[in-house]
C-alpha cells in the first residue's frame, strides 16, 4: 500500500469539450446523476487511479477490501476522506446474505422504515437512504422499489456521510453501491445449491469463458423458490456480460441484467398495547415466522438493465470512461396491513392487550395496493488523470452525467357491483391459505412524473508533501420534475392538491462542495478530516403537491474526523470515525400562516458518533470483520409547530438507534474444515415520529461450518441460533419482525 509517484507527462488533457459535447447531445432529457462504471479488473495493465504496490485482496476469498470505486474511479480506500463500508463476495457468501437487506444488515448504522409501500427505506446514521436516490449500480442510479438480489455481486460498498458531490440529489445519510461481476480473462465456473427452513431452494450459477486473450463472457444466473411459512418467495434472474480489450486501451463492455420477482410480503404485525389506557407499546409475543397475510397476496417485480461501456487508456496513464444504462422497472404489490379487530370483535367483547392476548385473538386485513413502472436513461462520463505541477502531485477527476426517468403509477379500481372483502384471521391460525381474486382489479394511470437531471462535477486529490493530501470537489446539478395528476381526486383535507387533470413542475440548480485533507505518514496508516454537503429535492419520490413544488431542495451537510489503520502487516485493515451530520433546512408545513399548504425550510436535525470497522486477518487462519455505531447525540433542533407529533424540538429522531453493530469471525481448523461464528445487535429504537415507546434492544447469533474438498464445499449455516424475537423494521403502526431460527446448507462445485 505504499505510494510511487508516476512520472509526469504533461498537464490534463483539455477534457471539457469532449464532456460537455456529450452532456450536450444527451441533453437534459438524459440521466439522472449517475455514477462510474465497474470496478477495474485485477487483469488490467495499465493501472487508472491506483496507486499502491500491495495487491487487492480477493473479494471471493477475503472480507478486507483495500480498494473502491464508489467515487468516480478506482482509488485506494485510504485516498478517500470519509467512511466506506465494503461488504465482499466473501462476507456474502459466508453468511449467505441474499438480498439488499441482509447485505446491509452486516453493517452498522443502519436502520430500516417498515414503510407503507414495503419498499426498501433505508436509514444510515439516522438519515433516509432512499431507494429512488441513494441505491447504484456500478455507480449508476438504481432508482426504483424491488427486492435487490445479491446472486452478480462482486461486493457491496457503503458511503457514508453527504455525497452529492459525487452522486448529485440525495445521498443525506450516504449511498449503497451494488457492484457487478464482470468478466475475466480466465475460465471457470461455479454451481451453488442452497436448502434450508421454509422450503428455501437457491440455485445459482457463475461461468465465466475466456474467449480471446483480452475478452471473456461471463454469465450469473439464480433461481430461488420457498414456501417460507405463508411469505413466499419466487424470483429468478440472469446476468450475461460481455468484455473486450480487458486491460487494453480501448475497452468495451456490454452486459443485460433480468430479474423476476413473484413473492408474497410480510406487511408486518401491529404494536401491541401491553395493558389498558398505556401509551406504551410491545412486540406481540408469538413466533417470528407466523405470517397472517393472504395467500393472494404479492410483491411481484422486474427490472431489465441494458449496459454499454467504453474506456480508454492514454499513454500517460489517463483513463477516459463513459457508460450508457437503459432500464425497465415493473412493480405490482397487493399487500394486507394486520390490526387488531375493534373490541366488540374480540373474545369477550375486550380490546387487545397484553393480558387479553390468546390464540382467538381476532386480526383484520387492510388492503395496500402498490402499482407503478418506471423507465430510466443514464449517461455517466469520467475522465481521469494524474500529472505533477501547480505545487504538487494531482490526481483530477471529472465528468458529466444525465438522465431521464419516466414514472407511472397506476390506480386499482373494482368493476361496478364487484367487492373483495378480505376475511379476518386469528393468532392461533398463521398461514390460513385465505385469498380473493386480485385479477378482478381494473389497473389504469392514475398519476405521472417526468424527471430529467444533469450534473457535472470536478476533484482534484493534491498532494502537498510526502505525508499530506488535500482534497477539492464541485459540482453542478440541475433537476427538473414535471408531476401530472390524471385521475386522483383530492381528499377533503387535503388543501395541497393538484386538481385533476392538470400539471405542476419545478426545477432547481445547485452546488454541492467536497473538501478534504489527508495525513499519510505511513503505507498503513491514513487520518482525515472531512467536509460535504448533499440536498433533497422535493421531486425525489416522483411526486409534487402544490406545496412542496414551490420550496427549495433540502440540504445537509456532513462533518467527519476518522483513521484508517492497517495491521498485521496490511492483512487486517481497521476504520474509526468521528462524524456530526446536520439536515440544516428540512421541508415543514407552516401553521403560522393561514394557508395551510405553505411549505418552509424551518426544520433542523443531527446526528452525531463514532464508528468503528475491521476487516481481514488476523493470523492466516483466522479472519474478521467487524463494524459497529454508536450515536450517543441525535436530536431535532428546529421543527414548524405543524411538525409530526414525535418530531418536535428536543426529541431523539425515531430509526435512529444509539448503537447498533455486526460481528463475524471465521477460523480454518485444518485445510478442509472452518468454522464461522457472528452476532448481530441494535440497542432499542423508537420509529419515526414516536416518543411514547420504543422497539426492544436485541442481540442474535449465527454459526457457519464449513467442509470443502477438491473444488466441492458444503457449508451449513444456522442464522438467530436462540430464536430471538425482535423488530427489524420498524413503523408508527406496526412493526417487521427480524428472520426466525434458520438453518441452511449449502453445496457448491468449482469446475
Amino acid at each position: 500500500m505504499t505510494s510511487t509517484t508516476p512520472p509526469a507527462a504533461r498537464c490534463p488533457r483539455a477534457i471539457l469539450l469532449p464532456l460537455g459535447a456529450l452532456a450536450t447531445g444527451f441533453g437534459l432529457a438524459g440521466a439522472a446523476t449517475a455514477q462510474a462504471t465497474a470496478p477495474a479488473p485485477a487483469e488490467t495493465v495499465m493501472p487508472v487511479i491506483r496507486a499502491s504496490a500491495s495487491a487487492e485482496p480477493s473479494a471471493k476469498d477475503n472480507v478486507q477490501a483495500t480498494t473502491t470505486r464508489i467515487g468516480k474511479a478506482q482509488q485506494e480506500l485510504r485516498d478517500v476522506p470519509q467512511s466506506v463500508t465494503v461488504v465482499t463476495e466473501r462476507l456474502i457468501n459466508d453468511r449467505n446474505l441474499d438480498t439488499l437487506k441482509d447485505a446491509l444488515r452486516n453493517t452498522a448504522g443502519i436502520s430500516f422504515l417498515a414503510a407503507e409501500g414495503g419498499e426498501e427505506d433505508i436509514r444510515l446514521r439516522g438519515f433516509s437512504l432512499q431507494s429512488t436516490g441513494d441505491i447504484f449500480v456500478d455507480g449508476l442510479r438504481d432508482p426504483a422499489f424491488y427486492d435487490r438480489d445479491s446472486f452478480n455481486w462482486d461486493r457491496l460498498e457503503v458511503l457514508r456521510g453527504s455525497a452529492s458531490m459525487l452522486f448529485g440529489r440525495g445521498s443525506t445519510g450516504g449511498a449503497a453501491n451494488q457492484v457487478s461481476k464482470l468478466p475475466r480473462t480466465v475460465t471457470a465456473q461455479e454451481l451453488e445449491l442452497t436448502v434450508g427452513s421454509g422450503s428455501y431452494r437457491r440455485l445459482t450459477g457463475d461461468f465465466n469463458l475466456r474467449t480471446g486473450d483480452n475478452a471473456a463472457l461471463r454469465v450469473n444466473a439464480m433461481a430461488t423458490r420457498a414456501d417460507n411459512h405463508g411469505e413466499t418467495i419466487d424470483k429468478k434472474g440472469i446476468a450475461p456480460a460481455f468484455r473486450s480489450g480487458i486491460g487494453t486501451a480501448h475497452e468495451f463492455l456490454a452486459s443485460a441484467y433480468w430479474l423476476e420477482n413473484r413473492n408474497n410480503i410480510h406487511y408486518g404485525i401491529p404494536w401491541l398495547t401491553p395493558a389498558t389506557g398505556s401509551t406504551d407499546r410491545v412486540l406481540v409475543p408469538i413466533d417470528a415466522k407466523n405470517f397472517y397475510g393472504m395467500a393472494s397476496d404479492q410483491n411481484d417485480g422486474s427490472v431489465k438493465l441494458g449496459t454499454f461501456g467504453y474506456t480508454h487508456r492514454f499513454a500517460d496513464r489517463s483513463e477516459w470512461r463513459t457508460v450508457l444504462r437503459l432500464g425497465r422497472y415493473e412493480r405490482d404489490l397487493r399487500a394486507s396491513a394486520i390490526r387488531f379487530a375493534a373490541a366488540n370483535l374480540q373474545p369477550g367483547g375486550q380490546a387487545v392487550t397484553l393480558a387479553t392476548l390468546s390464540p382467538s385473538t381476532v386480526l383484520t386485513r387492510g388492503t395496500q395496493l402498490k402499482v407503478q413502472d418506471l423507465d430510466t436513461r443514464f449517461l455517466q462520463s469520467d475522465y481521469s488523470t494524474r500529472f505533477n505541477g501547480l505545487g504538487g502531485r494531482h490526481e483530477v477527476q471529472a465528468g458529466v452525467d444525465a438522465g431521464h426517468e419516466d414514472f407511472n403509477n397506476y390506480g386499482l379500481t373494482l368493476p361496478a357491483g364487484s367487492t373483495l372483502a378480505k376475511p379476518t384471521t386469528r393468532i392461533g391460525a398463521p398461514d390460513d391459505g385465505a385469498r380473493i381474486d386480485e385479477s378482478l382489479r381494473i389497473r389504469s394511470v392514475n398519476r405521472t412524473f417526468d424527471a430529467r437531471s444533469m450534473g457535472v462535477y470536478a476533484q482534484d486529490l493534491l498532494q502537498v508533501a510526502p505525508a499530506w493530501k488535500l482534497l477539492a470537489g464541485l459540482r453542478w446539478d440541475r433537476f427538473e420534475g414535471k408531476y401530472r395528476n390524471i385521475n386522483i381526486p383530492a381528499a377533503a383535507n387535503n388543501v395541497c392538491a393538484v386538481p385533476v387533470a392538470a400539471s405542476i413542475s419545478r426545477n432547481d440548480s445547485l452546488f454541492s462542495h467536497r473538501l478534504g485533507v489527508l495525513y499519510q505518514p505511513t503505507a498503513f496508516s491514513s487520518f482525515h478530516a472531512s467536509y460535504g454537503t448533499s440536498f433533497n429535492t422535493a421531486g425525489d419520490a416522483y411526486q409534487y403537491d402544490a406545496g412542496n413544488a414551490q420550496v427549495d431542495p433540502e440540504s445537509s451537510r456532513n462533518f467527519e474526523i476518522g483513521a484508517k489503520l492497517d495491521l498485521a502487516d496490511g492483512n487486517l485493515s481497521t476504520r474509526v470515525a468521528v462524524f456530526h451530520s446536520t439536515k440544516v433546512n428540512e421541508r415543514n408545513r407552516d401553521a403560522e400562516t393561514v394557508n395551510a399548504c405553505n411549505y418552509v425550510l424551518s426544520g433542523q436535525r443531527h446526528a452525531a458518533g463514532i464508528e468503528l470497522d475491521v476487516a481481514g486477518r488476523i493470523t492466516p487462519a483466522w479472519e474478521m470483520f467487524v463494524s459497529l455505531s454508536f450515536i450517543p447525540d441525535a436530536e431535532v433542533d428546529a421543527a414548524s409547530a405543524a411538525a409530526p407529533a414525535g418530531e418536535t424540538v428536543g426529541a431523539r429522531p425515531g430509526l435512529t438507534p444509539r448503537f447498533s453493530g455486526t460481528l463475524w469471525t471465521t477460523y480454518q481448523l485444518s485445510q478442509k474444515f472452518r468454522i464461522g461464528a457472528g452476532i448481530n445487535a441494535r440497542s432499542s429504537d423508537a420509529p419515526q415520529g414516536i416518543t411514547s415507546f420504543k422497539a426492544p434492544s436485541y442481540v442474535t447469533g449465527d454459526l457457519m461450518a464449513e467442509y470443502a474438498w477438491d473444488g466441492i464445499a458444503l457449508k451449513a449455516n444456522l442464522s438467530n441460533v436462540t430464536d430471538k424475537l425482535y423488530a427489524d423494521g420498524l413503523y408508527r403502526g406496526h412493526y417487521i419482525p427480524g428472520k426466525p431460527r434458520t438453518l441452511q446448507v449449502t453445496a457448491t462445485y468449482k469446475f
